[in-house]
């Protein structure tokens, strides 16, 4: 039975809630129910943007608690640390390796539960590399389909539907590096189990 407390945290422009459209998108089309919120501060460039979304067979509210969230998945590291009390013990937190100063919390809250398996992915700097900052968002999600059992074939689709024709490809392209990136760092975890091949799917049990 799939069950998930998904956190999706950022700052404004980096397509936090584009992201969490897909992701909802691509649950719904698995025949799941979601619910979702979002919340992002007054100011548009800088401010604080996040989506919690629950996935389930039945789900009654959109709102995950304290100790709750299976995933967080932050787009720089300021917001990772305001929203990492929401992570149950042991779920999966993927981090970009950016910091957006000044940090709206305080320098000494970066601490996780010594449980988490946090993740620091180098999705700007990648996004970089490919020529367009824009694909950040798509790029995480990449990594984040990794621990979903959602079939990579649906999320392309998704993908397609919502974003325009002209940068299809290029978030496409960020899509799959994303989910390399994320094979790499499974394989080196501790006690991991990860995909030997970027062919991860329904069927795979690497997580």
């Amino acid at each position: 039975m799939v069950k998930l407390n998904i956190i999706i945290a950022g700052v404004g422009g980096q397509g936090v809630e584009l992201a969490s459209d897909i992701l909802e998108e691509v649950a719904l089309k698995e025949g799941l129910a979601v619910k979702k919120t979002d919340t992002q501060a007054m100011t548009q460039r800088a401010g604080s943007v996040v989506t919690q979304l629950r996935i389930g067979e039945e789900v009654a509210s959109p709102l995950t608690g304290e100790g709750e969230a299976d995933i967080l998945l932050a787009f720089e590291k300021g917001e990772a640390a305001r929203w990492s009390e929401y992570l149950r013990p042991g779920a999966s937190a993927i981090v970009n390796d950016l910091t957006i100063p000044p940090l709206s919390i305080s320098l000494g809250r970066e601490t996780y539960c010594e449980d988490d398996e946090v993740m620091f992915i180098k999705g700007s700097e990648r996004a970089a590399e490919m020529g367009d900052s824009t694909v950040l968002n798509v790029f995480m999600l990449g990594a984040l389909s990794m621990l979903t059992p959602f079939n990579p074939e649906l999320w392309e689709k998704v993908i397609a539907r919502r974003l325009p024709a002209k940068t299809l490809d290029i978030n496409l392209m960020a899509f799959q590096q994303g989910r390399r990136e994320m094979i790499e760092l499974l394989s080196v975890m501790p006690g991991e189990d990860s995909c030997a091949n970027e062919t991860h799917d329904d069927d795979c049990d690497c997580h």
